[in-house]
């Protein structure tokens, strides 16, 4: 069953309007996750505001958001304030131009949503749409209220859908220039570059969703589950084995034992 979107609104590409639902497309519902306890007691730790000065509790409803103007000094906004900022991409995906879809890097990916059709009249101009970027192997550009800001939102097709990924602001990126530096500019040996190339054709097999598996999250559960059967009882987890980290002196022998390596395993 899909989950329920948590947003609708309109697709708009000029005079072409059809209305759409998104929802997230990653979730960590499936994560392991744990309770704050009071060892002594095991009961549940609340967290709570308080004021900085007087220590006091502060009431949800007194909570409001300050911008720093000065030194203890603050312009005060509450979500009324917030919300009046009105804008016309709170509900409206207006797709403003097109780029090439290869010319936009990874770096600039920030989250991803899943857009569909809202209802089946319609799917007709969304599938237009969709199928026209995937042809023309373009990613349309728009921007969108989400997460109480204005972002930039790249569209995508994907299979039946339109992934829609939000794109960090310019000020979060940092400039490559200043961790890539020109030591390597270098071109190695073709001789290195053959056995390279090499190893990479050797280890080389599809994508498969289970190679981003979370280990730390199975052993967990797995305490976890020894646990419910015998709460006093302490389990140990083999430690994963420290990788050789001592300096490779000829990469030319590396590169063949790996090689012959990787033939052996295979």
């Amino acid at each position: 069953m899909a989950p329920r979107s948590y947003w609708k609104g309109y697709l708009k590409l000029s005079l072409v309007t059809c209305p759409v639902a998104m929802m997230p497309a990653t979730t960590e519902a499936e994560k392991v996750r744990f309770h704050t306890l009071n060892a002594k007691t095991g009961n549940r730790v609340l967290s709570r505001y308080v004021d900085a000065i007087s220590g006091k509790p502060v009431a949800e409803d007194d909570e409001v958001r300050g911008y720093p103007r000065g030194e203890d000094d603050y312009v005060m906004l509450d979500d009324k304030d917030i919300e009046a900022v009105a804008l016309e991409s709170t509900r409206t995906i207006d797709i403003d131009m097109f780029v090439p879809a290869d010319s936009i890097g990874w770096v600039w990916y920030d989250q991803p949503h899943y857009l569909t059709p809202a209802d089946k009249i319609g799917a007709e101009a969304f599938a237009v749409i969709r199928d026209a970027m995937a042809r023309t192997k373009t990613v349309g550009i728009s921007r969108l209220v989400m997460y109480r800001r204005e972002r930039a939102v790249m569209l995508q097709p994907r299979g039946k859908g339109i992934t829609l990924w939000t794109l960090r602001y310019g000020d979060e990126l940092r400039n490559e220039a200043d961790y890539f530096d020109d030591s390597t500019d270098d071109k190695p040996p073709s001789r290195l570059m053959t056995l390279m190339r090499k190893l990479i054709d050797e280890r080389t097999v599809a994508w498969d969703p289970s190679m981003v598996d979370d280990p730390v999250q199975a052993r967990l559960l797995d305490i976890i589950a020894a646990r419910k059967k015998s709460p006093k009882r302490r389990v140990r987890t083999k430690a994963p084995e420290k990788a050789d980290t001592d300096n490779v002196i000829d990469i030319m022998d590396a590169l063949r034992k790996s090689i012959g390596a990787a033939k052996k395993k295979k």
